[in-house]
Formats: C-alpha cells, sequence, structure tokens
C-alpha cells in the first residue's frame, strides 16, 4: 500500500487483519526499511493485531523528499498519514528515527492521534559518539557503494561486531539498490544524510519539548548494551514521562529488534495487550 504525505508517497506493509485489538504502526530506525519488522509483525499476527510497517521517507519504496524535508516533523507528518487511513487509533512502535518521529508527531504536531507509543532505544537524549556512529557507517560508501553484495555484507558485519556475521543473503538485496554502474548502494536517499547536521539542534529540542506533552501510555525499549541511549538517560527519560514503562533487553545493542528479536517482540506485545485490557475497561 501507498500513503500520500504532502506529496510524498510512502510504502507500508500490512500483516492481519482488523479485530478488536487496535492496529500497530511500525517506524524504523534511519538507514532501515519496513523489512526491519518482519519477524515481529508475525508474532503481532499471532496474537490477534494488525501491524503496518511503513518505509520512512527517503528509505526503501518510499519516495525521495527535498534535501530539507528530512527532519522529525517531516517523518512524523508521514506516520500521521497512515494514521489517517485507520479507523482508530494504532499503537505506534519507533526505533531510533522512527522513535523521534513519532515522539513529535504525537507531542508536537497533532497530540491524541495514537493508542500508545513505544520507543525502541531512543530518547530526545542521545549519545552524540554513538550517533557519529551511526552516521558514520552510513556515510562511508554513499558515493562508491559496494562493488558485490558480499562486500555490503562485509561492512554491515565490522558495524555490528557483536551480531554473528551474515553472508550476502537473499534478504539483503531488499537494503540495496543497483545502480546502473552495476555498483550496490544503500536503498536510502543520500540527501537525507546531507543536511542533518544543520538540523540536528532544533530536531533534538523539539523531540524533547514533545516528550513533556505526552499523556498516552509510553513504554521505552533500551538495548541492555546500547552506545546511543545509556541507562541514565532512560531512566532520566521514564521520570520525564509520567507513567512510562521501560524494558532493558540484555545483551542488545541499539539495533534491539535484530539483536535479540523474540525478546523484544515478547516486550512488546506483554505491554500491548496490557493497553487493550486497559482500553476494555474503559
Amino acid at each position: 500500500m501507498f500513503v500520500d504525505s504532502g506529496g510524498i508517497a510512502i510504502a507500508a506493509s500490512r500483516i492481519g487483519e482488523d479485530s478488536r485489538r487496535g492496529p500497530v504502526i511500525l517506524a524504523h530506525g534511519g538507514g532501515q526499511t519496513k523489512r526491519t519488522w518482519r519477524k515481529t509483525m508475525h508474532m503481532l499476527e499471532q496474537q490477534g493485531f494488525c501491524s503496518i510497517a511503513i518505509d520512512m521517507r527517503g528509505h526503501g519504496e518510499s519516495e525521495w523528499a527535498p534535501p530539507d524535508q528530512y527532519r522529525f516533523a517531516d517523518f512524523g507528518k508521514d506516520i500521521l498519514a497512515v494514521c489517517d487511513t485507520l479507523d482508530e487509533r494504532p499503537h505506534v512502535i519507533g526505533a531510533s528515527l522512527g522513535g523521534l518521529a513519532a515522539l513529535v508527531a504525537e507531542g508536537a504536531l497533532r497530540p491524541g492521534s495514537f493508542a500508545s507509543l513505544t520507543l525502541v532505544d531512543v530518547t530526545p537524549e542521545m549519545a552524540p559518539d554513538g550517533v557519529s556512529r551511526i552516521v558514520g557507517f552510513m556515510s562511508a560508501h554513499i558515493e562508491s557503494g559496494f562493488a558485490s553484495l558480499e562486500e555490503a555484507a562485509e561492512a554491515i558485519g565490522n558495524y555490528l561486531p557483536n551480531r554473528p556475521k551474515r553472508g550476502a543473503s537473499e534478504g539483503l538485496k531488499s537494503y540495496l539498490r543497483l545502480g546502473p554502474d552495476n555498483r550496490y548502494r544503500w536503498h536510502w536517499d543520500p540527501g537525507f544524510l546531507s543536511r542533518i547536521n544543520d538540523r540536528r539542534e532544533h530536531d533534538y529540542a523539539l523531540a524533547k519539548a514533545a516528550a513533556g506533552n505526552l499523556s498516552l501510555p509510553v513504554h521505552l525499549v533500551r538495548g541492555g548494551a546500547s552506545d546511543l541511549i545509556s541507562l541514565e538517560a532512560a531512566e532520566r527519560f521514564i521520570n520525564f514521562v509520567s507513567g512510562a514503562h521501560f524494558t532493558d533487553v540484555s545483551g542488545a545493542g541499539h539495533m534491539v529488534v535484530g539483536d535479540d528479536n523474540d525478546v523484544f517482540s515478547r516486550a512488546i506485545i506483554d505491554f500491548l495487550e496490557v493497553q487493550d485490557k486497559l482500553r476494555e475497561a474503559v
């Protein structure tokens, strides 16, 4: 399915049928695609949830935007555009960039749009070194690309040294595009990074202000070995957002969804089931 967001076509995949349980929207992190959520979506389906994973603008099958339209608020508008296609308020799960976009959407752009919000290894207080590591990885082959899928797999293995190395699988192709020069490049728009330093201060200030406006159930899931969100930063966020829940996934890094998907998905489902029970009791 494709959704129009201010002239930008946003691609989404849907798994599961409408049911008494509210829909779930999943928004990935920078440099990822909706494929990131495939295992979690199937687990949600088994529990009776309908889930919708989107490709953020400039990523995957979604259209690219002008370089000045990659702010957290722009990504947040894409999530709200998907909300507008639904008959009821969705639960929203956002990882990294997707989490910050969802936070701004609910806390600043249009409060009351979500039934609940789950942030995956992200708060408005991110460790600068961790952010720089991600940006460095995304920038490393932005022009030259890779001569083969094996080269791309090696780059990922070097970036994620604590995860078992994976070969050049068919799944890897969904994260790359083959150019006319027969070199592979990441699926996302290079323009996404072109002004990232110019917008960083404004975007994080907006996200922090948005966090102070939240009045819905909030769940923060942190990777226990994350280099972006320290335990202290997570605790400050939990204390700042009234009634927020917290899950620390031991051994997982910033890529919590891929590092320990079973534990992550179980924590997500447990939280959503509690929200459903509370909704039914009202």
